[in-house]
């Protein structure tokens, strides 16, 4: 048996979102349904639904940034309660019997990870994200929200939350260590909040200037914009580690030479053009430019669990469910200062 509820829809690449009856499955033993309250918007729910990556599936409900409240758990549940505030990111399943999942890393599991939207489980079933009154969840796959932190503002840090603690903490972030954040979007302003918390010295490096307060707000002791003459000869050698955060091609040349001796350059964006790397940027100085793809699901609650400690959240911009074409759009543009937030309550059931 089913549950139906409301959700938002889009029916082939680029089309507008429409208001749907979506079915959502009867609990299995280990599973939790969860009635949504806000559901995040990530750059990549706008790739998928423009088809920008190639092989979204059709009709397709995104969103992989969820709070909400446990409506009911299934048999063989005991970590989660009705009642209980809880979150959602990117992944719904995996076989946790491989390396990668004892391990921790659900997210390379080795039988494919089974995403929160535009993906097909286990048992062949298309799933659906978080744009939406409802969802059903593996109970693994369900994290705690720690009380009393803003539920709206800690929606983003499901997705941009963990892909930016996770490389920080894996590439040594802390006292000591010269961070500098390419990009300060939706990924870019959480990673200057959690590098500054892991108390590294952090500078952002933008294309303009127009976001220098908010930056040095957000805990960056630096700002640079990168579209002024003599800023990359200015900072030739000087970071320790780079977390690349922008969806979209960069001079990797000109910002691998920002690395000292042994630095790494972290890539989080997803252009779905090439990224060129000069091969004399690398060999100067031991540089590496490296990968990260969020993390599992014991690192995501401890980012959860820091950001809370640490009063982090992201800035967002709260919309309603009728808004979210038009802030597409914005988002692609970056006139959002720095996530968007859908007010699940304000989806509405279809006309009959």
């Amino acid at each position: 048996m089913t549950t139906t509820v409301t959700a938002l829809s889009a029916s082939k690449a680029g089309a507008p979102f429409e208001t749907i009856s979506l079915d959502r499955r009867d609990l299995r033993p280990d599973d939790v349904r969860i009635d949504i309250r806000y559901a995040g918007i990530c750059h990549s729910d706008i790739h998928q639904v423009r088809d920008e990556w190639g092989a979204a599936l059709f009709p397709i409900t995104p969103g992989h940034e969820i709070i909400g409240t446990v409506a009911e758990v299934g048999a063989d549940v005991r970590d989660h309660r009705v009642g209980d505030t809880v979150g959602v990111g990117c992944f719904v399943d995996s076989c946790l019997t491989c390396e990668a999942c004892r391990d921790g890393e659900e997210q390379f599991c080795v039988r494919g990870v089974v995403q929160t939207y535009s993906s097909r489980d286990y048992h062949g079933e298309v799933t659906y994200g978080g744009y939406s009154r409802q969802i059903v969840v593996r109970d693994h796959f369900v994290l705690k929200i720690p009380d009393g932190v803003d539920l709206a503002a800690t929606t983003p840090l499901l997705c941009a939350g963990i892909t930016t603690y996770a490389p920080l903490k894996r590439y040594g972030a802390g006292p000591g260590v010269k961070v500098g954040v390419i990009g300060m979007g939706g990924l870019g302003h959480v990673a200057v909040k959690i590098a500054a918390a892991l108390g590294a010295e952090v500078s952002v490096l933008s294309r303009t200037d127009s976001k220098k307060a908010d930056g040095l707000a957000f805990g960056a002791h630096a700002y640079h914009a990168t579209e002024d003459a003599g800023v990359f000869d200015d900072l030739a050698n000087h970071f320790d580690l780079l977390i690349n955060t922008v969806g979209a091609g960069i001079p990797l040349g000109s910002f691998l030479g920002t690395l000292g001796r042994g630095g790494v350059m972290v890539n989080l964006g997803a252009p779905s053009e090439a990224l060129s790397v000069p091969a004399f940027s690398l060999l100067t100085m031991r540089r590496a430019v490296a990968g990260s793809m969020v993390g599992g699901l014991a690192e995501t609650q401890e980012m959860l669990d820091f950001c809370a400690e640490h009063g982090i959240t992201a800035t967002i911009e709260m919309i309603s469910a009728d808004q979210v074409d038009a802030y597409y759009d914005k988002v692609v543009s970056g006139d959002v200062r720095y996530r968007a937030v859908i007010d699940a309550e304000t989806l509405r059931a279809p006309a009959a």
